[in-house]
């Protein structure tokens, strides 16, 4: 029954797979890779007091361990690992309760671990692959987007990304177009525009350190559920950019940018609010400085673009077209779409 089982899976798995692949062609996606990365995710369940079920996503990362996120067994006194209808026991966990990376060895686990990648790997606009147990469907679903940002934070870079996930996701895995694991998918901002954040996978070299624990459930308060003021700047500059309040977003940017001087997205997002506030030339300026930190953020290329658009600058605006042309297509196609300015253009020096 469980062979059975278990070759059901793979089929559905397939047919998943595949049928998000239909918007993958841009990409030169391993798809045999991704379906190895896809077989890795399993899902975590576990009974509440009151009866119902908490349930999240986790990797398989080596023989036995699972790589999950620790606030999905916040509510259960017993965990579970769960593929299709078959089901594992958890015996013990290494819990970095701070960072939300908990590891849970699993027993008599028979699943191929992912591959280690790392967002180190990548870029700004590169491809990646969401995969979990979104809406604790059965069987995992996968979200296709890019690299949005990263941020430098304790030892690792939190990425951005735009391959969406949902509830029941968390503790799953995003991986590079090769199906290497780069990170774990654990919050979202609130709301319909919604950014997506995953955890570095380089954090799980210290969470195997920690000693084993076999209490649960498992308590402690995560980064990201700071009060506002004490979360990360990459985190409080997200509501204004959503709610349009380019002056908040611009003291933020200010403080961020002055506590973090070599932060290409500190000045992004500076540049941004300037200009959503119309200060063309101290946007220019930030947006400027962002790209000498980082010549391959696309962002910043894409505005300046627009400026030398909106200054009636064509050799500008070519060539920003053509540098873009290199790092993002999409951005590039979007912005070969921006009409010049023939009269009463507004200067941006």
């Amino acid at each position: 029954m469980t062979t059975f089982l278990r070759a059901s899976f793979k089929s559905v798995a397939l047919i998943t797979l595949l049928s998000s692949s239909l918007s993958m062609n841009a990409y030169a996606y391993d798809k045999a890779k991704l379906f190895d990365a896809f077989l890795a995710i399993v899902m975590i369940k576990g009974y509440t007091s009151d009866g119902s079920m908490a349930y999240g996503s986790g990797v398989v990362i080596a023989p036995g361990q699972v790589i999950t996120n620790c606030h999905i067994m916040r509510q259960t006194k017993e965990p579970w690992v769960a593929r299709g209808e078959d089901t594992f026991t958890i015996s013990s966990v290494k819990a970095d309760r701070y960072h939300d990376m908990c590891l849970v060895t699993v027993e008599n686990l028979p699943l191929k671990p992912a591959t280690i990648g790392s967002i180190n790997q990548l870029s700004k606009g590169s491809p990646i692959v969401s995969i979990g147990h979104s809406s604790a469907n059965p069987s995992p679903l996968t979200g296709i987007g890019k690299v949005r940002a990263v941020y430098p934070f304790n030892d690792g870079l939190v990425i951005s990304g735009t391959a969406r996930f949902s509830m029941g996701a968390s503790g799953s895995g995003m991986f590079d177009e090769q199906g290497r694991l780069i990170g774990i998918n654990t919050f979202k901002s609130p709301g319909r525009n919604a950014y997506f954040f995953a955890l570095p996978i380089e954090w799980l070299k210290k969470v195997e350190q920690l000693p084993e624990e076999k209490q649960f459930p498992i308590t402690g308060k995560t980064f990201w559920e700071e009060s506002e003021q004490d979360k990360p700047y990459f985190m409080q500059v997200v509501q204004p950019e959503l709610n349009n309040e380019w002056d908040k977003l611009l003291a933020v940017a200010k403080r961020w940018s002055q506590v973090e001087p070599n932060n290409c997205e500190a000045w992004y997002e500076m540049g941004y609010a300037y200009e959503m506030t119309d200060q063309t030339a101290l946007a220019k300026q930030a947006y400027q400085t962002a790209l000498k930190l980082n010549p391959q953020h696309t962002e910043a290329i894409y505005h300046l673009g627009l400026m030398a658009a909106k200054n009636g600058d064509a050799a500008g605006l070519k060539g920003y077209q053509q540098t873009l042309a290199t790092l993002d297509e999409d951005l590039a196609a979007t912005l070969s779409q921006t009409q010049i300015c023939q009269t009463d253009c507004k200067a941006t020096q």
